[in-house]
Protein backbone atom coordinates (compact mmCIF):
# COMPACT_ATOMS: atom_id res chain seq x y z
CA UNK A 1 0.00 0.00 0.00
CA UNK A 2 1.20 3.49 -0.90
CA UNK A 3 0.87 6.18 1.76
CA UNK A 4 0.42 9.80 0.69
CA UNK A 5 -0.02 12.76 3.00
CA UNK A 6 -2.26 15.73 2.34
CA UNK A 7 -0.77 18.61 4.28
CA UNK A 8 -3.09 21.49 5.07
CA UNK A 9 -4.71 23.26 7.98
CA UNK A 10 -8.17 23.65 9.45
CA UNK A 11 -10.39 26.22 7.80
CA UNK A 12 -8.42 26.12 4.54
CA UNK A 13 -10.91 26.22 1.66
CA UNK A 14 -8.18 25.29 -0.83
CA UNK A 15 -7.45 22.19 1.26
CA UNK A 16 -11.10 21.19 0.97
CA UNK A 17 -10.90 21.61 -2.81
CA UNK A 18 -7.72 19.54 -2.89
CA UNK A 19 -9.39 16.75 -0.89
CA UNK A 20 -12.21 16.61 -3.43
CA UNK A 21 -9.79 16.50 -6.38
CA UNK A 22 -7.78 13.72 -4.73
CA UNK A 23 -10.92 11.74 -3.83
CA UNK A 24 -12.09 11.99 -7.44
CA UNK A 25 -8.75 10.60 -8.61
CA UNK A 26 -8.67 7.66 -6.21
CA UNK A 27 -12.00 6.01 -7.04
CA UNK A 28 -11.63 2.68 -5.26
CA UNK A 29 -7.85 2.44 -5.58
CA UNK A 30 -7.03 0.03 -2.76
CA UNK A 31 -3.29 0.54 -3.29
CA UNK A 32 -3.38 4.09 -1.89
CA UNK A 33 -3.93 5.53 1.54
CA UNK A 34 -4.30 9.29 1.93
CA UNK A 35 -3.66 10.71 5.39
CA UNK A 36 -4.66 14.31 6.08
CA UNK A 37 -2.30 16.17 8.42
CA UNK A 38 -2.49 19.68 9.84
CA UNK A 39 0.77 21.60 9.39
CA UNK A 40 0.03 23.41 12.67
CA UNK A 41 1.00 20.17 14.45
CA UNK A 42 4.67 20.42 13.41
CA UNK A 43 6.80 23.57 13.33
CA UNK A 44 8.90 22.15 10.49
CA UNK A 45 5.80 21.67 8.34
CA UNK A 46 4.68 25.22 9.08
CA UNK A 47 8.02 26.62 7.97
CA UNK A 48 8.21 24.48 4.84
CA UNK A 49 4.60 24.41 3.64
CA UNK A 50 2.68 27.39 5.09
CA UNK A 51 2.70 29.31 1.82
CA UNK A 52 2.16 26.24 -0.38
CA UNK A 53 -0.75 24.36 1.21
CA UNK A 54 -2.47 22.22 0.31
CA UNK A 55 0.44 19.91 -0.49
CA UNK A 56 0.28 16.25 -1.46
CA UNK A 57 3.41 14.54 -0.11
CA UNK A 58 4.89 11.09 -0.73
CA UNK A 59 7.08 10.26 2.30
CA UNK A 60 8.88 7.38 0.60
CA UNK A 61 10.35 9.55 -2.17
CA UNK A 62 10.08 12.87 -0.28
CA UNK A 63 8.43 14.39 -3.35
CA UNK A 64 5.54 16.80 -3.06
CA UNK A 65 2.88 18.40 -5.20
CA UNK A 66 1.95 21.91 -4.09
CA UNK A 67 -1.16 23.87 -4.86
CA UNK A 68 -2.47 24.69 -7.40
CA UNK A 69 -3.11 21.25 -8.88
CA UNK A 70 -5.88 19.54 -10.77
CA UNK A 71 -6.88 15.92 -11.44
CA UNK A 72 -4.26 15.51 -14.15
CA UNK A 73 -1.46 16.62 -11.81
CA UNK A 74 -2.70 14.37 -9.00
CA UNK A 75 -2.99 11.34 -11.28
CA UNK A 76 0.56 11.90 -12.56
CA UNK A 77 1.84 12.28 -8.99
CA UNK A 78 0.09 9.06 -7.91
CA UNK A 79 1.45 7.19 -10.92
CA UNK A 80 5.01 8.27 -10.07
CA UNK A 81 4.49 7.25 -6.43
CA UNK A 82 3.23 3.83 -7.54
CA UNK A 83 6.15 3.36 -9.91
CA UNK A 84 8.73 4.36 -7.28
CA UNK A 85 7.18 2.10 -4.69
CA UNK A 86 7.31 -0.84 -7.06
CA UNK A 87 11.11 -0.54 -7.34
Amino acid sequence: MIRLLLLGTSGCHLCEQAEQIIDDCLLNNAELMIETLDIADEEQWQEQYALRIPVLYHPETQKDLGWPFDQRHVKEFILIALQNSAL
